[in-house]
């Protein structure tokens, strides 16, 4: 950055850290909130939404713990594999034509599947969507709800509503989670890389403000989840800060600003790591950034007590692992192949690093995806099962199984399967391996109850543009059009600049009365 230019963006920086010490900015509301429900009683127990955060934690609305012990409910992102004809079962994921809309609704009536899911313990379901579902007018065929014929005639979008409508009445949680752009099976290199893979950015934050206004009166959904598994595609990386239309932080910082202050303050706001850059070639870089570029440029949003960062988790990935097997196979180790110690310092250095209390990145950390199949039976793979899952019930973490449902005979990684006639088999049913890390973790000790606020820390950058999440002089306009400014959300003030750079910090730290008075009575009292 040339150096006239850095000076200018200091100079700035330093006025709203002048403005902000000396008066501060008052709180300020992002727009009208809608009512709140009576807390809901269900497996997770009782809790009030909305949801926000307090350092690495998660807290409803009377500062109580939330923690995420939630699963997947897949289909409405798609399943169709990408080869073959769309209507032959074959060729969707694991033989399951899910219609674009999730999965199980032509197999056992919505009460039953919600009981199963209430069996489960869990007290949240990610609920993965396409952008081409928002847009999607043909209904979904008969043979898609079988067992649940209300639902006949209605557009995947208003099949996704009624699911809504009944898991939030039924008192789960529900995070929307934009997974794909087209309704295509995920993820590999195939049109759904990244969030503007096909369609703009603008494309895709209208989309997610259209979402987010749409459940905004249904306080018990609590979150968006931006965009699934980040990812190279044949030509090009995504990257983390380089400001060009391939860059993952500018466009999850413009589309988390814009549902809060166009749609819905109230929600979380999930964003997920980079998944994959670089070509799985040996001798070639790539590999797998997931949070690492947390560390050095971290994501501050107009309500700094809304982000969530994420990362997905599968025994047969790595560190430098693409997962596949044959082409992209690299010599580098699987997860599953590293002993447990190696194991969990890579998923300290990965991700869990941003729970640590106290930095500017501190976040909660929500494991979205990580899963196996029942019917797997290598050593190292059910090793990692239960390392994980240990590693996850001993740092108190969220997570996210995946998948929730499937049919039985097709997907058997799915905690709950079903067949034609709506007979259950699964995790809850006897004979599954995976019941005991399972249970371990769904019963694991961990925080509970009130979380006392503690200090803030966030980071603003002015790297490639403004960045003012203050809403409060968002009103006033731009005081300077062409200069890179920034300023601290409502409620924070700047505390630091950064030695070279537009960078600043921004606490909610106060430094008590320093006035010469004060000074002078402390120093006579101690």
């Amino acid at each position: 950055m040339p150096i006239a230019r850095s000076f200018r963006i200091v100079t700035y920086l330093t006025s709203m850290f002048l403005v902000l010490t000396l008066f501060g900015t008052a709180p300020a509301t992002a727009g009208p909130q809608s009512a709140t429900p009576a807390p809901a009683a269900s497996a997770g127990g009782t809790w009030q939404p909305p949801l926000s955060t307090r350092g690495r934690y998660i807290v409803d609305a009377a500062g109580n713990r939330f923690r995420l012990k939630a699963a997947n409910w897949d289909g409405a992102q798609g399943s169709w594999t990408g080869s073959g004809s769309i209507d032959d079962p074959a060729n969707h994921h694991a033989g399951q034509d899910s219609y674009g809309i999730p999965l199980g609704l032509d197999r056992a009536p919505l009460s039953q599947l919600l009981s199963d899911f209430q069996a489960l313990g869990i007290n949240s379901i990610r609920l993965p969507f396409s952008n081409e579902m928002i847009h999607t007018t043909t209904p979904v065929p008969d043979a898609a709800v079988t067992a649940n014929p209300q639902l006949r005639g209605r557009t995947p979008l208003e099949v996704y509503d009624a699911v809504v409508t009944a898991l939030t009445g039924a008192g789960f949680a529900v995070i929307l989670n934009n997974h794909t752009n087209t309704s295509r099976w995920c993820c590999g290199v195939d049109g759904n890389e990244r969030w503007n893979t096909g369609q703009s950015t603008q494309q895709w934050a209208d989309d997610w403000v259209f979402m987010a206004r749409r459940y905004a009166a249904n306080s018990r959904v609590v979150g968006a989840d931006l965009y699934n598994e980040v990812r190279r595609n044949v030509l090009d990386d995504p990257n983390w800060g380089l400001g060009d239309d391939h860059d993952w932080y500018a466009a999850a910082q413009l589309a988390a600003d814009r549902i809060l202050t166009e749609a819905n303050p109230n929600l979380l706001i999930v964003i997920e790591g980079i998944n994959w850059t670089g070509l799985p070639v040996d001798g070639l870089p790539h590999g797998r950034p997931v949070l690492t570029p947390v560390r050095t440029l971290s994501n501050t949003l107009v309500d700094a007590h809304k982000l969530v960062y994420s990362a997905h988790f599968y025994g047969y990935t790595g560190p430098h692992h693409s997962g596949a097997t044959g082409i992209g196979e690299t010599s580098d180790p699987r997860y599953q192949d590293l002993t447990r110690d190696e194991l969990y310092q890579a998923l300290a250095d990965e991700a869990f690093f941003v729970t640590t209390e106290g930095k500017h990145y501190t976040a909660p950390v929500w494991v979205s995806e990580f899963g196996i199949g029942a019917n797997e039976t290598g050593t190292a793979a059910r090793t990692w099962f239960g390392n994980i899952t240990d590693y996850f019930a001993d740092h108190d973490a969220d997570f996210a199984y995946w998948p929730l449902v499937g049919w039985e005979g097709h997907d058997d990684w799915a905690l709950l399967r079903y067949d034609t006639s709506g007979h259950r088999s699964g995790i809850l049913d006897g004979g599954d391996w995976r019941a005991t890390a399972w249970d371990h973790l769904m019963n694991s000790a961990g925080r509970t109850g009130y979380v006392e606020p503690g200090t803030t820390w966030r980071m603003l950058s002015t790297d490639h543009g403004d960045q003012v999440e203050s809403l409060r002089v968002r009103a006033g306009g731009d005081w300077d059009s062409g200069a890179y400014k920034a300023a601290c959300p409502d409620g924070l003030r700047l505390i630091g600049l950064a030695h070279s750079g537009g960078r600043g910090l921004c606490t909610d730290a106060t430094a008590g009365d320093l006035d010469e008075s004060a000074l002078s009575r402390r120093t006579e009292t101690e």
